[in-house]
């Protein structure tokens, strides 16, 4: 008889409460490699159901033969549905599992290999062509180097009169990576403001030039996004020495794990990051199914 674990072991929820109860202890077992669920279930559980977009988001869990998590996923439309790391079969009953449900989905997001398996079997079951979108690879802080010369000028956490150049830089970051834009720059700033949550670079006259967000901690870990400097303002060091400056007071204040994301299309920020400290922990690559 085929183990293959059965469609009826995928649990689907739009209750964050109901899911966090159910997944909290295997989401926390590796913070690294979860931390996308860990900080948007925050985000929904502080924000509401529709922080992400108009849509509510699809929480799911698979519980193996044991009893225990395997796996979760997580559905915020716009952005793509994400999963953790699934086996060959897991991908299979997953596939099965959103067909039964009729849960569209034009997107997949996973580690490298999930994702491959996921787009590969979704095309094969439906038909949609699968298409190969962004490719990232996830970062961990190892040891911190701060970049040498530094920039002229110094870093600050950013305040409520900085509210406007916020919202008007995270609509270019937005525009300039070609990310979705599921959540309004406002209330995107508002959050952020409220833990001070973005750092800015800022010359000796006091021009900011460059941002690095950190996602409130969870579980030990924080993730440094989004890191942004206006196109014009760039190939000067302000990108590296204001990472350098909100790693530095992230560790300060506690955080045991500090992680990243890069686009591994852009070869300067993976060795710019690398430079001051930051090693491979997995790549992950996001699927366009159809859209």
């Amino acid at each position: 008889m085929n183990p293959r674990t059965h469609t009826r072991d995928w649990h689907f929820t739009t209750d964050v409460d109901e899911f966090l109860a159910h997944t909290r202890d295997f989401l926390h077992s590796r913070p690294d490699l979860h931390t996308v669920h860990l900080t948007v279930t925050e985000q929904l559980r502080r924000s509401g159901p529709r922080a992400y977009g108009d849509r509510p988001p699809l929480l799911g869990r698979l519980v193996r033969a044991d009893g225990g998590v395997g796996a979760a996923l997580l559905h915020t439309p716009p952005y793509a549905l994400r999963t953790t790391g699934l086996t060959a079969d897991e991908t299979e009953t997953l596939v099965d599992a959103l067909l039964d449900r009729g849960h569209p989905v034009t997107g997949f997001a996973s580690e490298r290999a999930t994702a491959e398996a996921f787009a590969t079997a979704w095309q094969r079951r439906t038909g949609v062509p699968a298409r190969l979108g962004e490719r990232h690879r996830l970062y961990r802080l190892a040891e911190l180097t701060e970049p040498s010369p530094l920039p002229a000028g110094r870093a600050r956490v950013a305040s409520e009169a900085d509210r406007d150049l916020l919202v008007r830089w995270y609509g270019e970051f937005v525009e300039d990576t070609g990310a979705h834009a599921g959540r309004d720059g406002g209330e995107w700033a508002d959050f952020r403001l409220s833990y001070g949550g973005v750092t800015l670079w800022e010359t000796a006259d006091g021009t900011p030039v460059s941002m690095a967000g950190v996602t409130p901690t969870i579980a030990g870990q924080a993730r440094i996004a989004p890191v942004y400097t206006p196109r014009e303002l760039r190939g000067r060091g302000y990108a590296g020495a204001v990472t350098a400056r909100v790693s530095r007071a992230a560790l300060a204040e506690g955080v045991g794990e500090l992680l990243l994301f890069t686009d591994l299309a852009n070869p300067t920020s993976n060795a710019l990051y690398q430079r001051i400290g930051y090693r491979p922990v997995a790549d992950w690559a996001e699927y366009d199914l159809g859209a």
